[in-house]
C-alpha cells in the first residue's frame, strides 16, 4: 500500500480538512487538547495571518488508499534567518501514525520543498513565530496538555530521532501549586524593587483601556524582552495590529499584572487565564453550534488550574527582582478566583531569568519539549 504525499492548498476548505486531521488522530486520549479549529485554519491562511509577509509556508498531507495517515506544514521565516545568517526550513503542525513510511514520506516531502526554496537545515517543530506552538513533547506525555502547546503521542522523538533528527534547545515546564501566602523573600524584594525603580502597579479598569494604554506597549516589551531568545521573530505593526483585536479583548482583567515605572512606562507584564483544556477536549476545537457552552464555562470558576501565557519584563530591569512584583499581585487574584494550581506553560530551560522566578515556590518539572534539527 503505497504512500502519496499531496500538497495542500490554502483554501479554507482544504486547511479545515488539514486541521481536523490532527485533532482526530487524538480521538479518545485524555491527555491531548484540540486547538480551535478557526484558530489554526487562520494560522495557516495567507489572507489571515500577517506573519505571511516575510514568511513562505506549504502544507502537506500524506495519504494511503486515500485516507490521510500524516501532515506538516514547511515554513520559513525570513527575518529570523537574516538574523540568524541562516538557511533554516522550520517544521510544524506535524502529526503522523506511527509508520516508518508515512514519516519519511513527510519529511522527504517537505524537505525537498526547502531545499527547493534554498534552505539547508530543517528544524522544529515551531510556528510562523513564537506566537505559534514550539516543541515537541518528550516528556509528561501523561499530563493533560494546555491551548498553547503541542501535545503529541510517544513515537513521535523515536520517528524523528529514527530519521537522524537531534536535539536543538529545550523547553521545561513546571505545575505549581498556589501557595497559601506569598513567599516572604518574594514581599521583600518587591518592596525593594517598589522603592529602588519608583515602579508600581498600573490597574486598568476595562479592556478598552487596556487596548487604548498599554496595547502597543505591551507588543514592545515582548519585542524587546523575548528579542535575544531562541528562534524569536520580531513582531511588525501589522502582527501587533492583528494580536491587539485578537488577543486583548479576551483578558480578563483580574489575571493581568501590569507593572510601570513613574512615567507610566510599561517594564513588566503577566498575562495568564484560567485553563481551557477540558473545555477545549468537550468541545472538540469547535465553537459552534455548541462548543461556546463549554469555553465559557472557564471565565466563571469552574477550573482549579490557571495558565501562565506570558511573563515579560523590559531587559534594562531583568535579574532586578521585578518579577516578584508581578507574583505579590498575581497570587491573591488566583487565591480569589480559586485556583489550586498553576501551568508555566514553555520555558527555555537555558533562560536563567526565567528558570530562577521559580525558587522560592514549591514546583514539579512535569513536562519536557524539544525543537529538533537535521541539515537537508
Amino acid at each position: 500500500m503505497s504512500i502519496t504525499v499531496e500538497k495542500i492548498p490554502a483554501t479554507r476548505a482544504a486547511l479545515r480538512k488539514f486541521v481536523k486531521f490532527g485533532i482526530d488522530l487524538y480521538r479518545g486520549n485524555p491527555y491531548f487538547v484540540p486547538p480551535l479549529v478557526t484558530d489554526d485554519v487562520n494560522t495557516l491562511s495567507p489572507d489571515r495571518n500577517p506573519a505571511f509577509d516575510f514568511c513562505r509556508a506549504q502544507s502537506f498531507m500524506a495519504y494511503r488508499d486515500n485516507r490521510p495517515v500524516g501532515r506538516i506544514t514547511g515554513i520559513i521565516n525570513d527575518v529570523v534567518n537574516e538574523r540568524t545568517g541562516r538557511k533554516d526550513l522550520r517544521f510544524g503542525f506535524v502529526e503522523f501514525i506511527d509508520d516508518d513510511d508515512v514519516v519519511d514520506a513527510l519529511f522527504d516531502a517537505v524537505s525537498q520543498w526547502g531545499r527547493e526554496q534554498g534552505m539547508d537545515r530543517i528544524v522544529g517543530p515551531l510556528g510562523f513565530t513564537d506566537m505559534d506552538y514550539e516543541g515537541l513533547l518528550v516528556e509528561g506525555f501523561d499530563q493533560l496538555g494546555t491551548m498553547a502547546t503541542i501535545y503529541n503521542y510517544p513515537y513521535y522523538p523515536r520517528q524523528l530521532e529514527r530519521r537522524g533528527m537531534v536535539k536543538d534547545i529545550d523547553w521545561v515546564e513546571y505545575l505549581i501549586p498556589i501557595p497559601d501566602a506569598i513567599p516572604e523573600k518574594h514581599l521583600r524584594i518587591a518592596e525593594i524593587v517598589r522603592r529602588k525603580f519608583n515602579l508600581h502597579v498600573a490597574h486598568v479598569k476595562s479592556r478598552k483601556e487596556l487596548k487604548e494604554r498599554y496595547g502597543y506597549q505591551l507588543f514592545d516589551l515582548i519585542n524587546r524582552a523575548y528579542d535575544r531568545l531562541y528562534g524569536y521573530s520580531p513582531l511588525t505593526q501589522r502582527q501587533i495590529d492583528h494580536y491587539i483585536k485578537q488577543y486583548l479583548g479576551l483578558i480578563q482583567l483580574n489575571n493581568l499584572c501590569i507593572i510601570v515605572d513613574a512615567d507610566d512606562h510599561l517594564v513588566g507584564c503577566g498575562i495568564s487565564l484560567p485553563s481551557f483544556s477540558r473545555a477545549l477536549q468537550k468541545s472538540r476545537g469547535r465553537l459552534f453550534p455548541l462548543g461556546w457552552r463549554h469555553m465559557i464555562r472557564p471565565l466563571f470558576g469552574h477550573v482549579d488550574t490557571v495558565d501562565l501565557l506570558l511573563v515579560a519584563i523590559d531587559p534594562e530591569y531583568q535579574g532586578k527582582g521585578v518579577n516578584a512584583l508581578l507574583f505579590t499581585e498575581l497570587i491573591p487574584a488566583f487565591q480569589r478566583a480559586g485556583f489550586r494550581q498553576a501551568e508555566s506553560n514553555p520555558e527555555l530551560e537555558s533562560n536563567e531569568n526565567v528558570q530562577k522566578q521559580w525558587e522560592y515556590f514549591e514546583r514539579k518539572q512535569h513536562k519536557r519539549r524539544r525543537s529538533y534539527t537535521a541539515p537537508l
